[in-house]
């Protein structure tokens, strides 16, 4: 039942994945490797950076104008044009981010159905559970349109309401695969266990047929975000003003050790 289980692992790998990595704003492919550990809402009056932890603890910027913690931060016409640049691309970026969370949802989803469908024994079991896997799927959707949809995304806030419309789903889902296949191996009927592992072998044939194509445009969209993301941390870069404490504005980090070596030693060579 190996073919089971992965198909299982898969569908809800695409359910949380899917959502997760573009709700923390992050791509992993590659060298590309982008996130923040701000909350950020985007409203028509500015964008608001903030966290509970760390320094600053908040940003706001608008056409140009920056504040820190609160406080006004001078900069030059050159850093204005910067932040403009800066806002402008984090608005641009935010419906495309959300459309990458709801496509991971949709195609988890849809492996999950194609999985419940494969072994539903009945029509009874089949529409119970489908009817809940629908209303946890509508739920998840609910979660990044109220979310990411409408420019704002809390971390901790989205991944409690993905996992609460998702898990049910998955613990379905597992349980009821599970369930057969304990339940012919323990008949000691030769003839279920095979018609078990027939049902999985032609599930594996239609998850690849399903999902591969979408999962594979999921990919370059993803990806697609890797030079903007790259935009934006180098418009940090090209800052000229600092913070109180002589830092820079680090709102988009990079993930690789290398590069933030690089960053560091960039810091100090301008300081010195």
């Amino acid at each position: 039942m190996r073919t089971t289980f992965m198909a299982c692992a898969m569908a809800a790998a695409f359910a949380f994945g899917g959502a997760a990595q573009a709700h923390d704003f992050s791509v992993h492919h590659g060298k590309c490797g982008y996130s923040t550990d701000f909350d950020v809402s985007v409203t028509p009056e500015g964008i608001d950076f903030s966290r509970d932890t760390g320094h600053p603890g908040t940003v706001f910027m608008h056409d140009g104008h920056l504040k820190v913690d609160g406080r006004d931060v001078a900069v030059s016409a050159d850093d204005a044009t910067r932040l403009r640049q800066y806002e402008q691309e984090v608005r641009g970026l935010m419906p495309e981010v959300a459309g990458i969370a709801r496509e991971g949802v949709n195609i988890g989803f849809a492996a999950m159905r194609t999985v419940l469908m494969t072994f539903a024994e009945n029509d009874s079991d089949r529409h119970e559970l489908v009817d809940k896997l629908d209303r946890n799927h509508r739920m998840a959707l609910a979660s990044i349109d109220n979310g990411l949809g409408k420019g704002v995304w809390k971390q901790h806030a989205m991944d409690d309401a993905l996992e609460q419309g998702i898990q049910g789903s998955v613990s379905d889902l597992v349980g009821k695969v599970t369930g057969q296949a304990v339940t012919a191996a323990l008949s000691g009927d030769q003839s279920k266990v095979a018609a078990l592992e027939a049902r999985a072998d032609s599930l594996d044939k239609t998850i690849d047929k399903e999902v591969d194509k979408r999962a594979d445009e999921l990919n370059r969209r993803a990806d697609a975000l890797c030079p903007r993301l790259g935009a934006l941390e180098q418009l940090q870069q090209q800052f000229r003003f600092r913070l109180q404490d002589g830092s820079r504005l680090q709102l988009l980090t990079h993930e690789d050790k290398d590069n933030k070596k690089l960053v560091k030693a960039a810091d100090h060579a301008r300081a010195d």
